[in-house]
């Protein structure tokens, strides 16, 4: 149990954590991964070597120990690490692995000067605390993606009813239930869990459901990544009538209930969510604003699709930009986003909605222009694909 003289040596830690966090999470890594290979599968090797999944923990463990008097003050994080646990099947028995593996980085890294055992004490009752509430909060997923119709627990072979180009760089997947039951619903700009087995290495990976539910089948579209292992083996190797192994739905960045203005605004591949959920948007009649980035024409995915929507709904206005536009390309504007094209683009009256989506650098200006241009902070929301991190611009 988490006692008040506990609570004081965890804030106590802060400076520390802020300083030489992620060296710690770097040595966690290290022990865990080395020492524990059946854990292995649930991270992904690259965002440990770009050094992105360290530093997402170091940001989370030091989030944690700020708030560890007023948990609600942690805001959406809890949900978001609740939700890539759920999306990757972390079970109650890989926390005791991380406990032990993350104790051992603080004694190691801060030294026993420091890391007294009155520390270790109370960093084992703190992450004690936050293994019991994310535990129980994935339980609660679990069961509620099991209940539903069509729904289910753990995983479920599906096969690829269609594989479609969308762009040079992008290929949808139309999955459909091996067995041949109903597909269950989900919420546009959630994502799916996949696991893959390729040369006897088991590896997880997250997509975004590309299209709204229809109860038939599920649609992942799928970016071609440089040297990229999981994409391009679905690119390459997965035909029509293979199986793959699929976990269910999950993800906390939706759309949130609203009557303002929408705008969508996204940027290579960050499209996918975002054409999901432009469609439950339309249903509703809302006004939205579409705004896409992309280098040319020839990688733009969906373009087709959403001119044809826009000539169907009168309240959608769409906007194009492309950066190294080819001989041909039409656009409607070059270059990359801006504080004044954003302005020309979105609605006079900025009491909108705005959802953004793509590269990390690409979202930190977009944040960063919005501001500027007066939407407000609250009304503004954002997913990485990758570790969740600060933007800063």
């Amino acid at each position: 149990m988490l006692s008040d003289q506990h609570r004081a040596i965890i804030k106590a830690t802060v400076p520390l954590l802020e300083t030489g966090g992620e060296a710690l999470t770097k040595h966690f890594y290290k022990i865990m991964l080395g020492e524990y290979p059946q854990v292995k599968v649930l991270f992904n090797q690259a965002h440990q070597a770009s050094g992105d999944q360290p530093r997402a923990l170091a940001n989370s463990v030091l989030m944690y120990a700020r708030h560890i008097d007023r948990l609600e003050a942690l805001g959406p994080l809890v949900g978001q690490i609740v939700h890539k646990h759920v999306s990757l099947q972390i079970l109650p028995e890989h926390y005791p692995i991380v406990g032990a593996c993350l104790l051992r980085a603080i004694r190691e890294v801060l030294g026993e000067e420091i890391a007294t055992d009155e520390v270790i004490a109370a960093w084992a009752a703190a992450y004690g605390q936050l293994a019991d509430i994310l535990i129980g909060a994935e339980e609660a997923v679990y069961a509620a993606n099991e209940s539903k119709e069509g729904g289910w627990r753990g995983s479920r072979q599906f096969r690829v009813a269609r594989k479609e180009a969308e762009s040079e760089e992008i290929t949808s997947f139309y999955l459909v239930p091996v067995d041949g039951g109903a597909v269950p619903e989900f919420v546009p700009g959630q994502y799916l869990g996949l696991r893959f087995v390729i040369d006897g290495e088991e590896t997880r990976r997250n997509y975004s459901l590309s299209a709204a539910p229809n109860g038939r089948e599920l649609r992942i579209s799928v970016k071609r990544e440089e040297g990229g292992k999981i994409s391009n083996f679905l690119h390459d190797q997965v035909q029509v009538g293979d199986e793959l192994e699929v976990f269910p739905p999950a993800g906390d960045f939706v759309l949130q209930d609203s009557d303002k203005p929408l705008a969508l605004i996204t940027a290579g591949v960050g499209i996918t969510p975002a054409v999901a959920m432009l469609e439950q948007a339309l249903e509703t009649g809302r006004e939205v604003r579409f705004i896409h980035f992309a280098r040319h024409g020839g990688v733009h995915a969906f373009r087709e699709w959403l001119d044809a929507k826009s000539e169907q709904h009168p309240q959608l206005s769409r906007f194009y930009c492309y950066s190294e536009p080819r001989e041909g390309d039409a656009a409607d504007a070059e270059g990359f986003s801006s504080a004044a094209l954003l302005n020309d683009w979105l609605p006079e009256q900025r009491d909108l909605d705005a959802y953004f989506l793509g590269p990390k650098p690409f979202m930190a200006q977009v944040k960063k222009q919005l501001a500027e241009l007066g939407v407000p902070e609250d009304q503004c929301r954002y997913e990485f694909f990758g570790p969740a991190a600060a933007l800063e611009a």
